[in-house]
């Protein structure tokens, strides 16, 4: 079984994207992308990416193919099917069972319309039963400033979501409002990095940098 993050060291991406970009959407050289992609591929065998959207729609892999599914989360119930989720500040949610795996893209809109969620519906309708999550790295509670409307849109679905940044601005806790979701949707085992991508040099993070490059979570049977 397979639950890891990259970080942004390893690659041959430059300038912004230094180094070790698996984004194909974010302006870095293409070719760039692609030797970081193989690079990927030789230590953990063909990788499944999709094209996420932030929405709520969740797409079973059987094998995997060039074409990235328009999906927030991939699950596969196959041995030796690589997933990933890329990010740059939302949460990379790995979701891992006997039975079946997910990668989750969680950011704001993905806590709101449940993505999480549903994906644990689905894994237990493969037959998964204990179900255990990681959140991988992301934006923290401190650094997630938002407008007093969003915060509060939010935090009326998920209280704990409520945060302040350092100066007492409203901020948002997703990884916090994400990992008491998944509690009360009967996950026991929930384990959380903590590692900001605004704070930590060694991650993307589009929050801080604008034009950066897409580390990723990965997951296989």
């Amino acid at each position: 079984m397979l639950a890891t993050f990259t970080d942004r060291s390893g690659g041959v991406s430059q300038g912004a994207f230094t180094s070790f970009n698996l984004g194909d959407h974010v302006s870095d050289d293409s070719e760039d992308v692609q030797a970081n992609r193989a690079l990927l591929a030789s230590k953990f065998g063909p990788v499944q990416f999709m094209n996420q959207v932030h929405g709520s729609r969740i797409v079973i892999i059987e094998s995997v193919t060039d074409e990235a599914p328009t999906a927030d989360a991939l699950v596969t119930g196959i041995a030796g099917v690589t997933l990933a989720v890329m990010v740059a500040d939302c949460i990379p949610l790995l979701l891992t069972s006997s039975e079946a795996v997910a990668a989750v893209h969680v950011g704001r809109r993905g806590l709101v319309n449940g993505v999480a969620i549903k994906t644990v519906e689905l894994m237990r309708e493969m037959g998964a039963r204990k179900i255990r999550a990681v959140l991988g790295p992301a934006i923290c509670g401190r650094c997630y400033e938002v407008s007093q409307d969003v915060h509060d849109e939010v935090v009326a679905l998920h209280p704990l979501a409520t945060a302040q940044t350092s100066a007492g601005t409203p901020a948002l806790d997703l990884p916090k409002a994400l990992a008491a979701s998944l509690a009360a949707d009967g996950i026991s085992e929930i384990s959380d990095l903590q590692i900001c991508t605004v704070e930590s040099a060694d991650h993307f993070s589009y929050r801080r940098d604008g034009l950066t490059g897409r580390q990723v979570g990965l997951v296989s049977l």
